[in-house]
């Protein structure tokens, strides 16, 4: 996920996990992993696409 004040990048698997970020504040993370959760099928189907499989 990109944010003009910084990025953050997330584990999709049993639970949603922060892999890393920078910049981005407790709040911005928060909203950031709510949206990722919220899409979590559609960023996998995505994935899958886009490495064939």
């Amino acid at each position: 996920m990109s944010h003009p004040d910084g990025e953050a990048t997330f584990w999709l698997q049993s639970e949603t996990a922060r892999a890393e970020s920078v910049g981005l504040s407790a709040r911005q993370l928060a909203d950031a992993k709510d949206i990722v959760e919220r899409h979590t099928g559609e960023i996998q189907d995505a994935w899958l696409r886009h490495v064939g499989a």
